[in-house]
């Protein structure tokens, strides 16, 4: 790309996909936000110890591909639905009730190390004791 093209096509595009790869949602802008979940619920849904996700502006996200759904109720009342992929099982997407206006994606469905670090950690009080957060991140029990 030269210096006298657009602004708006130096865009971050994304692509973050299920095992099978086909589900996908392809991101066009940088997320609004990077976190980590230490609930129980998540370490269930994802297998592992803590959930990282990204939060993007529903509309700079793109999906493509069928799924399936599961609403989850937290803690608090509030409901979120998963979109997973049918043929292999990996959530690509979730969306929470009240902030249609967003689409999280688990940072594991893009598959790429330089992913921006969480800066902020929530449910700490359910981390496993050998887990460390990175320095700096915002912590929220």
């Amino acid at each position: 790309m030269t210096s006298k093209e657009p602004a708006e096509l130096n865009m971050t595009t994304r692509t973050a996909s299920c095992s099978c790869g086909q589900l996908t949602a392809i991101t066009s802008a940088e997320p609004v936000r990077v976190s980590v979940c230490h609930c129980l619920a998540c370490q269930r849904r994802t297998g592992s110890v803590f959930a990282a996700q990204a939060r993007f502006p529903a509309s700079a996200v793109a999906i493509a591909g069928a799924s399936n759904s599961f609403v989850r109720v937290g803690d608090g009342g509030g409901r979120a639905a998963f979109h997973f992929c049918a043929t292999c099982g990996a959530t690509v997407y979730y969306i929470c009730e009240g902030r249609e206006d967003s689409v999280v994606i688990p940072v594991g469905a893009f598959a790429d190390p330089a992913f921006p670090a969480p800066t902020f950690s929530v449910y700490e009080e359910r981390m496993h004791s050998w887990v460390e957060m990175p320095a700096g991140i915002e912590h929220m029990a």
